[in-house]
């Protein structure tokens, strides 16, 4: 979670800091299932016990070295007894202002006492299963304590100077300065160039001064001592620019976090990477680290890239790296890049200006991609490590950049829609790696206000666009000088105000029920990791850059509502081993796509634009099958970059030879993409009749086929909300031999063999029946794959009562009224099933609340629990109701509802619990029941009711934000009561079941 610091061209970093399915009696996922399925072990451990490793993690906030080793074992057990996975140490105290508590003389990143307690923490989660992530450095951007901003492997930036000129006038002075000062603590700066350039009105913007391309003069070799004389040409205006290369002075985030103090490294040159690496293996890796690293390391990670500066990010690689990458020199170039406050300050003819621009980002993107991550990566491997990384930030290619990592992150946060994290899942797919991880749960001015459901919804989307690792955002350490109940948060406040949410940990209500929470997160993961991604589209990006909110036409708007799913490839994927064709297919073990999409470069006007090397790939891989469809006019293509003599001609002729390919389409209306992709038998593997807001991703394994689905949006901005679906779907099956779906619920890691479906060759049809948000898992796989005993029993196709399951019985229907039923059975015949009389839908009247209320303890992390109890005729918010308006806590509502004598084990009911927040459990008769879908609060009570009286009990957990308005009304007091706990309506539904014969 960070800062932002826009780039140009309007690209900018951040601105701001199923149920419905089927129900009944589920089987437990038995020891039986094939081992190839979870890899190791039988499908009970695989999906409901998922393992350590695929559990959700946390982002573990550090007041830099101020840390006990006790309190921090004893944290790691905390979030270990919740279910996590691991955590991720950061120094990060941006709600700390006065930072010279904190003593980094002593206990800064890095000290001694720092050592100490990731070694504490090492050691405690060696003990425990999890695993230990570091940054490289502290706060965000990668920074070496000690590096001066005039070292060779510290940050850079060009800095510009400019001063008029009418024609024949001259200029006699000293080189023009820097429009803008050196940062603190830089203390040199080095002239790389003086131009002059001639004013062309007709390429000037709003905010760009046009110039003539041609007039551009080097008058460096005419500087002497420091000083310039030069005489403008007659006629026109001109301008002298000068260029200086100097240190930026970038600090990390919040500092200063050590003594000395750090400073920000070149992410572009091998000095600034090792730099890092040094100070690692002089300063840090100690014999007893090196060993616990082997023992409960993950990885090494970086935060997105943001480097902040008045200038253009630099290093003084790029002149010679951007002749070698281009065949021309860099520096006649330099008018139409050079950065005012993140703004383009001069500009040549537009189409030359953007070949200029993407060339020179190119080239950076190459530098960053080989000389930071690569290197990073390799050396991360020396210690039996991995890394993970956000690589973006800049105008970097980051598709290419998460094929190069272990484990690419994108965040919920900066992240602006779901096609950001289908870039970096290209990335993934394509080199074969298991993991795209994302920074989750991070909302501005929501610390102490989030709420699990909140989080759920928002990455039910993030897992169908590729991610399947979640790091939670976050959880502090207990305390730090000066700070307030309950406890240190390292975002809260944040500049006097609420701050960033969430720090999440056992001073919060909500930590009693976590562990449903890390289950559910977990089983996802498990499925969303297993076996292999399958994506139905590959979406050609000439520019890779991601965190823009910038998608693909046709399929963000049409394809995605109607089932289709897509990644985005750059050009350096096509050179990976795994592209090649077989069967029509890209990469055709892994993602295997369908067709490759080539549009328009949305980065640069639309273009139609191909590299010839690109164009050269993409007619290799059409001439080996695979379907192709270009949309746009690219018979008339240009190159992206500046082009040599006859580039763009034989770019055009490379098209022309594509499009001359019997499945080779293109178009020039978005609205005939869904036919192309038709007309060359390209279908999805998810479809419906109709456009939805269901979501989708595809695993596939050895053994069965995965669908995760998802009833979310595209971004989180969108409007209106996301509605309930209830609709068809249906699904393709990979397997041959006979396949059966089954659900699988990630909240209570149960496996039900769905018997409501129909077949048609290798699709099955079902209904899907999703709250908004809400997700659930189909298996498509063989018959007692998930231990189930029902073998090749019939199914049903169609049935008018309100379900048909499969229980010990067999082939069972269930109604909610007496009646007479049909059902359509897959032998061919129709059966007919009576049910009995159901009693009424029971609305408790009345409900004993027992509150456990929390108020500020003795000391900061300490909390006082005040009883209350509260008898309540209507269930209404704690807001509503005097005694509770401020209050926040743990509340246990309690009543009775009674069954009449005719209840027989043939009834049920479901409990529906309308709104309720946030977290919750259930339990009847003393018994507490499996966790149910925080999204969707819904319960089934059947084997657990009995004739005559049933206690029924709903335990709530509240945020503390209600509490904290009145203990911190400086920080908290601005926002309104929130309504929290049990407001329904509630309601039991019986049911009745009866065997289909």
């Amino acid at each position: 979670m960070h800062e932002a610091n826009p780039q140009r061209d309007g690209i900018s970093r951040r601105a701001v800091l199923a149920a419905g399915l089927t129900a009944g009696t589920a089987l437990a996922l038995g020891a039986g299932s094939p081992s190839a399925v979870a890899g190791t072990g039988g499908a009970g451990e695989w999906f409901a016990a998922p393992a350590r490793s695929v559990r959700p993690r946390f982002r573990w906030w550090w007041p830099d070295g101020l840390v006990d080793p006790d309190e921090i074992a004893g944290e790691i057990d905390q979030i270990a007894d919740a279910g996590f996975g691991g955590v991720e140490i950061a120094a990060v105290h941006h709600s700390i202002k006065d930072k010279s508590v904190l003593d980094t003389a002593h206990h800064g990143w890095g000290s001694r006492p720092w050592r100490d307690g990731v070694e504490a923490a090492l050691r405690r989660a060696a003990r425990r299963g999890l695993t230990v992530d570091l940054t490289l450095g502290p706060s965000w951007p990668v920074a070496v304590p000690g590096l001066t901003p005039d070292d060779d492997a510290a940050a850079k930036e060009l800095a510009h100077g400019r001063a008029p000129l009418t024609g024949g006038s001259t200029y006699d002075g000293p080189v023009p300065p820097p429009v803008h000062a050196a940062a603190a603590g830089v203390t040199r700066q080095q002239l790389l160039a003086v131009q002059a350039a001639r004013v062309e009105a007709a390429h000037s913007t709003r905010k760009e001064t046009g110039l003539d391309p041609d007039s551009v003069q080097d008058l460096t070799a005419t500087v002497t001592d420091g000083s310039l004389t030069w005489t403008a040409p007659e006629g026109g205006d001109w301008v002298l620019i000068s260029y200086w290369v100097r240190g930026s002075g970038q600090q990390p985030e919040s500092g200063p976090h050590s003594a000395p103090a750090a400073y920000a490294v070149d992410h572009f040159s091998p000095a600034g990477t090792t730099a890092v690496t040094s100070y690692w293996q002089d300063h840090l890796l100690t014999p007893s680290l090196r060993r616990l690293l082997r023992a409960a390391g993950g990885s090494f990670f970086e935060d997105s890239v943001e480097l902040e500066t008045d200038g253009l990010t630099w290093t003084p690689l790029l002149p010679e790296a951007f002749e070698k990458h281009t065949g021309r020199p860099l520096l006649p170039y330099l008018p139409a890049l050079v950065l005012d406050n993140s703004n383009q300050v001069f500009a040549f003819e537009a189409q030359f200006t953007r070949q200029i621009r993407h060339d020179f980002w190119e080239t950076v993107s190459g530098l960053f991609n080989r000389n930071h991550l690569t290197a990073l990566r390799n050396w991360a491997h020396t210690l039996g490590m991995t890394l993970r990384s956000q690589p973006y930030g800049l105008q970097t290619d980051a598709i290419a950049s998460a094929a190069i990592l272990d484990i690419p992150e994108g965040e919920s946060l900066g992240f602006k829609n779901l096609d950001d994290y289908r870039c970096l899942a290209g990335g993934r797919d394509m080199a074969g790696r298991r993991v795209l991880s994302c920074e989750a749960g991070a909302y501005n001015g929501s610390a102490y206000s989030t709420t699990w459901d909140r989080f759920l919804r928002t990455m039910g989307g993030a897992y169908a666009a590729g991610v399947n690792q979640t790091v939670v955002h976050g959880f502090s350490y207990a305390t730090a000088p000066g700070v307030n109940w309950p406890g240190f948060a390292a975002f809260s406040p944040y500049n006097g105000s609420a701050g960033y949410g969430e720090s999440w940990g056992p001073r919060q209500p909500t930590w009693r029920h976590v562990q449903d929470i890390s289950g559910y997160l977990g089983r996802v993961h498990q499925v969303l990791q297993t076996g292999t991604a399958r994506a139905d589209v590959a979406v050609f990006r000439q520019t890779g850059y991601t965190a823009t909110g910038i998608g693909a036409s046709w399929f963000t708007a049409t394809g995605v509502p109607l089932g289709w799913t897509h990644q985005f490839l750059s050009g350096p994927l096509l050179d990976l081993p795994s592209a090649t064709v077989s069967d029509g297919r890209l990469a055709p073990d892994g993602p295997a796509y369908k067709a490759l999409f080539v549009e328009g470069d949305f980065f640069y006007g639309s273009s139609p634009t191909l590299a010839v090397e690109d164009a050269r790939k993409i007619l290799a891989l059409a001439e080996a099958g695979l379907p192709v469809v270009l949309f746009g006019a690219f018979d008339q293509a240009l190159t992206p970059g500046v082009p040599d003599q006859g580039e763009t001609d034989r770019l055009r002729d490379l098209l022309a030879r594509l499009l001359t390919l019997p499945h080779v389409v293109r178009v020039t209306d978005k609205v005939a993409v869904g036919d192309a992709l038709a007309g060359l038998g390209v279908s999805a593997d998810v479809r419906h009749a109709t456009a939805s807001t269901l979501l989708n991703a595809h695993r596939v394994t050895a053994d069965a086929d995965f669908y995760y689905l998802c009833n979310g949006k595209h971004a989180e901005t969108v409007k209106p909300p996301v509605a309930a679906i209830d609709h068809d779907v249906t699904l393709r099956r990979t397997h041959g031999g006979r396949t059966v779906p089954y659900l699988l619920d990630p909240w209570t890691g149960e496996a039900v063999r769905l018997a409501c479906y129909t077949e048609d060759g290798a699709d099955i049809t079902l209904r899907v029946t999703l709250q908004p948000g809400q997700t659930t898992i189909v298996a498509l796989g063989r018959p007692g794959l998930f231990g189930d005993r029902h073998g090749t029993s019939a199914h049903a196709e169609a049935t008018d009562a309100d379900a048909v399951l499969f229980t010990d019985g067999g082939l069972t229907l269930r109604a909610r009224t007496a009646g007479i039923w049909t059902t359509r059975l897959s032998q061919g015949r129709t059966a007919t099933t009576r049910t009995p009389a159901v009693p009424a839908p029971i609305t408790p009247v009345r409900w004993e609340l027992e509150v456990e209320d929390w108020y500020p303890g003795p000391d900061a992390t300490r909390t006082e629990h005040v009883r209350r109890s509260v008898t309540l005729e209507t269930l209404r918010p704690w807001a509503q109701i005097p005694e509770l308006a401020d209050s926040a806590g743990i509340g246990r509502y309690r009543t009775t509802v009674t069954l009449p004598v005719g209840w027989t084990s043939s009834h049920g009911a479901e409990l529906e619990l309308g709104q309720v927040s946030d977290t919750f459990r259930v339990s009847v008769n003393g018994r507490r029941l499996p966790a149910a879908d925080r999204l969707h609060p819904v319960v089934d009570l059947g084997p657990f009711l009995r004739r005559g009286e049933n206690t029924l009990e709903i335990e709530v957990a509240t945020p503390l934000i209600n509490r904290l308005r009145v203990a911190q009304p400086t920080v908290f007091g601005g926002l309104a009561r929130q309504d929290h706990g049990l407001v329904g309506p509630v309601r039991l539904v019986p049911y009745v079941q009866a065997a289909v014969r």
